[in-house]
């Protein structure tokens, strides 16, 4: 008899609405709190929500799921049916969501395994449907994990910040603490690597370093068959034509994605974020 897989990822990973639904992924959300106000990513706060808060110089702050609310989630689908979970979450260097998961894990009478994508946002998004494109192969558990750190592995981030203060509060910044002394006089550019947010570049002007950006994810894509994803904050303006331009060089391009990250993420990065997203299929 086949495994019946049930997919679990959390809230960071800013997936289509359409996806969520065609798939079937249960989404956990990680929480906000604006002030003494705890709310619900994706259900009680919103980006615009964030970039209000922040731009009024409001506390802002973020927590992970409990591992009772990922128990919930797993007991729901074993309910349902499931024989096995796969659950995909942002990176264990960023948030304690991964931790809370893997416990979690251990409450539930069926296999469930919790896969850190060491990403976050559509880069941890791509790893989640190529998860959910091996369910929907008929592949076992094993193999649908394996697809899924793969597709992670493969995957880059890159992205611009106006500003290195709301990393810095949330001390998410890493390495890339180095070019704070410098905040002031530089644009940073800054990409994941092992999980972690590290510097990539410094560039003098907003305009320099979203061309460069531009740069980076063309050479980044090459010829390959690629996914990617232009996620912003409250920078629609300059996300869409990004988009545009990227659709125009990158030859091997096949899904183009362009969304504003949630308000977890806002809450670290502030308003003006643009980042780009490379997955090679």
């Amino acid at each position: 008899m086949p495994d019946r897989l049930a997919l679990v990822t959390d809230s960071t990973a800013y997936l289509p609405q359409e996806a969520i639904d065609r798939h079937r992924i249960a989404v956990v959300p990680l929480s906000v709190a604006v002030g003494d106000e705890v709310l619900a990513e994706g259900v009680e706060i919103s980006p615009k929500d964030v970039a209000e808060a922040l731009r009024a110089k409001r506390r802002v702050t973020t927590s992970r799921p409990s591992p009772e609310t990922f128990a919930a989630a797993y007991r729901a689908a074993a309910e349902a049916g499931a024989t096995g979970i796969v659950s995909v979450h942002i990176s264990g260097e960023l948030s304690g969501t991964y931790e809370a998961a893997r416990l979690a894990a251990t409450e539930v009478g069926i296999p469930v395994r919790v896969v850190d994508s060491r990403l976050v946002g559509m880069a941890l998004g791509h790893a989640v449907l190529t998860a959910a494109q091996a369910v929907e192969a008929g592949l076992g558990l094993d193999e649908t994990v394996a697809a899924a750190i793969a597709r992670a592995a493969g995957t880059s981030g890159f992205f611009y910040v106006d500003t290195l203060e709301h990393l810095r509060r949330g001390g998410r910044i890493g390495a890339a603490r180095a070019l704070l002394g410098s905040a002031l006089a530089v644009k940073p550019l800054l990409y994941l690597s092992g999980g972690r947010i590290e510097p990539l570049e410094k560039v003098r002007t907003a305009s320099r370093a979203i061309a460069r950006l531009e740069e980076i994810a063309v050479e980044r894509a090459g010829e390959a068959d690629v996914d990617i994803a232009v996620h912003h904050l409250a920078a629609e303006e300059r996300a869409e034509p990004l988009a545009e331009r990227l659709r125009e060089r990158v030859p091997g391009l096949k899904d183009l994605y362009v969304g504003e990250v949630g308000a977890v993420i806002g809450a670290h990065v502030g308003p003006g974020l643009l980042a780009v997203v490379v997955s090679p299929r």
